[in-house]
């Protein structure tokens, strides 16, 4: 079949860009695909980071669409339709880009006969605006499938859909990453010592949690001898914020800021350095990080918020608690209290469940149904 993927692609930054990538690459093992992304992605004034873009050598992409300009709306409308696609699949992750794809959507549904799937990473913003959801409606009423990757964006779907035809599949595990390496090979490429090392990785906003975490950190301070938490990420936010925070609570000791992007090539060494990876998140849908840190045997400590839970078999995978330090820091003393090796143990088969393969037979059985 001739498939379409619509959405960010590299070089452009972030966890949609990647999945998106990574989507494409296994259903071109069997069908002809095209990659349409963005010209324009945000307009400066509502990018908070330093850059859009990172450095990749990969497949390119056609960087079609301007998120803020019409005129490349329809041009990107009649460049699908001369391909004259089977299927096309958008990512959908903010409201901000529906009216673009719902333009795109309807233009090309008025001359192709194409189903159109859209992958729900999320439907509604983590900081929600007036007129999301009848632009999301107005959008989807232009599709004819969904995927979902948690009960979360389910029951939303449903909210805001009446009957939609959709699967659920996980989200699948990242491979994009490298390779596992040794963990002290990794803790010397990263200057860091033989400590019990908690990792805390990605793009840092509020509802992420950090200050959670730095305010459990006290706690754990006080039970657990030789660790350090690993903050990895470009901040949308004030550094200074969480740097005073640690100040404050007399954690300098604890805390390796390291307030940057991290491209594909050296993620691997920040998960096989750890011991660790915390999300203590105060609302999520799903996250990406959890595939990454099962891609490399590593076990999580998650909040008990959206679709996060649904992939975390406790005591087996890692351990699920609420969004809270007082039970985060339970929760990370007590795994540290048990033996480590058996979680990567189980990690490294359990992630099999979770494959691209099994992913994109989800998707493409969405377009046997009408």
């Amino acid at each position: 079949m001739k498939i379409i993927l619509v959405g960010p692609f590299p070089p452009l930054r972030g966890g949609i860009s990647m999945f998106n990538h990574s989507l494409a690459n296994e259903l071109e093992k069997n069908h002809e695909v095209h990659r349409i992304s963005f010209s324009l992605q945000y307009p400066k004034l509502l990018f908070p980071g330093k850059t859009q873009y990172f450095n990749f050598e990969g497949k390119p992409s056609k960087a079609l669409i301007n998120s803020i300009n019409p005129f490349s709306w329809t041009k990107t409308a009649n460049y699908i339709k001369k391909l004259s696609p089977d299927i096309i699949v958008f990512q959908y992750w903010m409201p901000f880009f529906a009216p673009a794809f719902n333009s795109i959507a309807k233009q090309v549904k008025k001359d192709c006969n194409v189903k159109i799937i859209v992958n729900c990473n999320n439907i509604k913003s983590h900081e929600p605006k007036p007129a999301e959801d009848i632009m999301t409606k107005s959008f989807f009423k232009n599709c004819d499938s969904f995927m979902v990757m948690s009960s979360a964006v389910e029951h939303d779907l449903k909210l805001l859909i009446n009957n939609p035809n959709y699967k659920k599949s996980p989200h699948p595990i990242y491979e994009v990453f490298g390779e596992k390496v040794p963990k002290d090979i990794a803790r010397t490429n990263l200057n860091l010592g033989n400590e019990k090392i908690i990792l805390h990785f990605g793009l840092i906003r509020d509802y992420k949690g950090l200050d959670i975490l730095i305010k459990a950190a006290k706690t754990i301070k006080n039970k657990i001898d030789n660790f350090k938490i690993l903050v990895v990420g470009e901040c949308y936010e004030n550094e200074e914020k969480y740097i005073n925070l640690v100040n404050k609570l007399n954690l300098k000791d604890i805390f390796d800021f390291r307030f940057e992007f991290i491209p594909n090539e050296k993620v691997n060494n920040y998960f096989c350095a750890s011991d660790l990876v915390v999300l203590p998140y105060r609302s999520a849908t799903q996250s990406g990080i959890i595939p990454i840190a099962y891609h490399f045997d590593k076990p999580v400590v998650v909040s008990n918020v959206g679709g996060l839970p649904e992939i975390v078999l406790t005591g087996k995978s890692g351990f699920i608690c609420e969004p809270n330090s007082e039970d985060l820091s339970k929760t990370i003393i007590n795994f540290f209290e048990n033996n480590q090796t058996m979680f990567s143990e189980f990690i490294s088969t359990f992630k099999k469940e979770f494959s691209w393969h099994t992913f994109t037979k989800n998707l493409l059985e969405l377009t046997k149904h009408d």
